[in-house]
């Protein structure tokens, strides 16, 4: 970068630059959500047959395809605002170098020197003669002092001077040069391939891509003011709101992990962030599957010639213990992952809404983190947070797609058509909330309360985050009810006595199914008040897991919701066992849907 070049160059072009990509990636998402949110949408609520199918595969490719246009576009205009906004550093500190070099007499020349007039210091009798300098980049300790040594002793004034501007001359284009080293292999990085389908490896890239770009436009990002450190959900809310739409676009680009998982933003900024993770993660995780050799053959003839005739190879077993743990781990994770696509892929289908992805992470908490909302609970009249219990984790959380159950997400859709069936002209969402290390065995981990104590405060800040997301849209704040079943309901119960519940308006019903305790003794312990906090029970199967927790102290002095001592409401069920609460047409669902749509007198109690 020479002296002519950067007295020439305009950032402002390249911040219009980033401006375009911006607005394209705008567009690429607006035309995303038009294909999934209402195209689609509209085909799976009205058309079915071979036509439908094919119509819906075509726009699904359509789909991912402005998906990733918007995510390499959302990394081009970041790219391109870090990069002049380190020119602009650079070429402020030339123009300040010029302006003090003319202001005191001197001259910049072309090749970045300086020539200075003739002068005499105070008392010497003869001028000094005129003279020419170049400058070197600060940053030797022994260099600068030489140099401030030499200014010193030079009998001409004006050297100092101009031996001055010379060096931040240099170190400005020194800077410059930097910085266009620095981000012309960046920039070129983004372009992407010349077909039409958007593969796996497409995205890998595009992570890869982020991660340069995030690293590279450090010096740009850190003049966008940072959430809040362990902020509340008010206060990130707040920093949010105080952003430019520029600053959002640009944070968005290279930080989608930490804003998909900030309390107190909007549905639609975490679930966008969420959904770039997801398309990035779930691609690496496929790349890493398909890396693993294929499975040799496991049975061979017994080289000793004895019983058995057929034994284990050498082969199998060496794969084995290298790669079918980490296998069966990548397989769950991507089965996860895919229900949660599964479910993106279902609206409109039975008059779903659109799902929102408020959090994911696939192996956050040692279970992986997936937040899941049918419709946005930002807008809604009446929210239902659903928390699973024990087994519960990302590889389980879609169920059994060949048997029709949908899982923890399924428990989540019913919910929602129950409650909407009650509440014609309102909006409902419900949220399937699995942010904590679940228990993976009745023994010892379910009849140990530290996974509760570890999920409780997080269920709290969540809760917080979405009070928070509603006040900021419109100032109102919807019907929230909480539902937890099984040890869930032991989080939830933990979560109803962190913070501060002196303003209960996080919550407005707690909802007990099957629960082994939740910590408390009363239920006015928990900050709704009692008429707000409801519990059901089944017959022997949850019975065991009820009576369990009591015998465990999952309830405080062996007290559960169920009890009447409790002092909370118990609704019927007709659940068959521990885990009937959520069937679809059953008694169990009617009752709650009807405490989340706030039609308590609709309630049948026990």
């Amino acid at each position: 970068m020479d002296l002519v070049t950067l007295k020439a160059f305009k950032p402002a072009e390249f911040e219009d630059a980033a401006d375009g990509y911006r607005a394209a990636s705008e567009m690429a998402r607006e035309a995303k959500d038009t294909i999934d949110h209402r195209i689609t949408a509209g085909i799976r609520r009205r058309l079915d047959g071979a036509a439908a199918d094919a119509a819906l595969r075509e726009l699904g490719q359509l789909s991912k395809n402005f998906h990733y246009t918007q995510t390499e576009c959302g990394l081009a205009s970041t790219a391109l605002n870090g990069f002049a906004f380190e020119m602009a550093v650079a070429k402020r500190k030339l123009n300040a170098a010029l302006e003090d070099a003319r202001a005191s007499g001197c001259t910049v020349n072309a090749d970045g020197s300086v020539s200075f007039p003739p002068g005499r210091r105070p008392g010497d009798e003869k001028e000094a003669a005129a003279g020419t300098v170049s400058g070197s980049a600060g940053g030797n300790p022994t260099s600068d002092a030489l140099e401030r040594q030499a200014m010193n002793l030079h009998p001409n004034p004006h050297y100092a001077t101009a031996l001055g501007c010379a060096n931040r001359v240099a170190d400005a284009l020194r800077e410059a040069t930097e910085a266009d080293t620095k981000w012309a292999p960046k920039l070129r990085a983004l372009k992407a391939d010349d077909d039409l389908v958007v593969s796996d490896r497409d995205w890998v890239d595009a992570k890869s891509d982020k991660e340069g770009v995030l690293q590279a436009a450090h010096p740009y990002l850190r003049s966008i003011e940072a959430p809040p450190k362990d902020g509340t959900s008010d206060q990130n809310a707040a920093w949010w709101t105080g952003l430019t739409e520029e600053q959002r676009s640009d944070y968005l680009a290279v930080h989608p992990a930490a804003l998909g998982s900030l309390n107190g933003l909007p549905s639609e900024v975490r679930d966008e962030a969420n959904r770039m993770v997801l398309a990035e993660t779930k691609a690496t995780y496929q790349l890493e599957l398909n890396a693993i050799p294929k499975e040799p053959v496991k049975y061979g003839p017994n080289p000793n010639g004895s019983y058995p005739a057929v034994v284990a190879t050498a082969e199998w077993q060496a794969w084995r213990d290298k790669y079918a743990g980490e296998k069966e781990r990548l397989k769950g994770v991507i089965k996860g992952m895919n229900a949660i696509q599964d479910r993106f892929d279902r609206t409109g289908q039975g008059g779903l809404p659109e799902a929102y992805l408020l959090g994911f992470d696939p192996v956050g908490l040692g279970d992986g983190k997936v937040i899941l909302a049918t419709g946005n609970p930002d807008t809604a009249d009446h929210v239902g947070i659903y928390v699973p219990g024990t087994f519960s984790g990302i590889e389980s959380i879609g169920g059994d797609e060949d048997q029709g159950d949908h899982g923890d997400l399924g428990r989540n859709e019913r919910l929602w058509a129950e409650t909407t069936r009650l509440t014609p002209g309102q909006s409902v969402s419900t949220i399937t909330w699995l942010d904590y290390n679940a228990p993976d065995n009745i023994a010892p981990q379910a009849t140990n309360g530290k996974y509760a104590d570890e999920g409780g405060p997080r269920l709290y800040d969540f809760l917080q985050g979405n009070r928070a997301a509603q006040e900021t849209l419109d100032g109102s704040r919807a019907h929230t009810t909480v539902i937890g079943h099984s040890y869930g309901s032991t989080v939830v119960g933990v979560s109803a006595q962190s913070g501060s519940w002196k303003d209960p308006s996080a919550a407005n019903d707690f909802i007990f199914a099957g629960s082994p305790g939740v910590q408390a003794d009363h239920a006015a312990d928990l900050g709704v008040g009692a008429q707000h906090v409801w519990a059901m029970g089944g017959p022997w199967d949850d019975q065991v897991v009820r009576q369990g927790g009591r015998l465990v102290g999952l309830g405080d002095n062996l007290t559960i919701p169920t009890d009447s001592s409790f002092g909370g409401k118990v609704m019927k069920s007709d659940s068959g066992g521990h885990t009937g609460f959520f069937d679809d047409g059953s008694l169990s669902i009617r009752n709650q849907a009807a405490v989340l749509a706030g039609q308590y007198d609709k309630v049948e109690l026990d």
